[in-house]
């Protein structure tokens, strides 16, 4: 299935085509635009000419934020970013032998799943359960148990990117935060 969350061609072809892509896309999502951080990937591709997670963990820190914060940066915070994409890309390199997708297709269970995302460099809890929906409703990746674990990014309807398809999709997302952001304010 083809991922569409950039709303950009070559950046969603990226995360169609890059666990790593997708992870790292996950990992940028907070604080900054949802699409715009799922297109950070490709971005980084595009510069650096690799999404390998070792090639990313071996850069050297000052060359690859430099890379990471040139306008049009990957976030807004560019230069932060670029350090935990690295620590992310080193734990990936390490533990998964550079292949993202062990996190998600080697889980039994959305236990499992849940704390393999959990133990990874800037992801939270909420992060983590938002992935693992991602993972099960777009990719098809279902480990025994994920929608309790996830709760209710597992229902059907626009709570998170883990249900952005479209362009439709995107702007109910964006308008289920706003009035979710709304109604914690009141």
């Amino acid at each position: 299935m083809a991922i569409r969350i950039a709303q950009d061609p070559h950046a969603d072809e990226v995360l169609t085509n890059d666990s790593f892509a997708l992870l790292a896309g996950m990992l940028l999502d907070q604080q900054f635009p949802m699409e715009r951080a799922f297109a950070g990937p490709a971005k980084v591709l595009d510069r650096f000419g690799t999404l390998d997670p070792s090639a990313i963990a071996d850069a050297d820190p000052e060359a690859f934020a430099d890379l990471c914060a040139t306008p049009p940066a990957i976030h807004r915070y560019g230069r932060s970013m670029a350090g935990r994409l690295q620590a992310l890309a080193r734990v990936v390199a390490d533990e998964y032998d550079g292949d993202a997708s062990r996190i998600w297709t080697e889980a039994r269970t959305g236990e499992a799943l849940m704390k393999r995302l959990l133990a990874l460099p800037g992801f939270g809890e909420q992060k983590a359960k938002i992935f693992t929906a991602l993972v099960a409703k777009q990719l098809g990746v279902k480990p025994a148990g994920w929608t309790t674990v996830v709760g209710d990014y597992g229902k059907k309807g626009y709570r998170s990117v883990a249900d952005v398809v479209d362009a439709d999709s995107l702007a109910k997302v964006r308008a289920f935060k706003q009035a979710k952001k709304a109604a914690a304010r009141a």
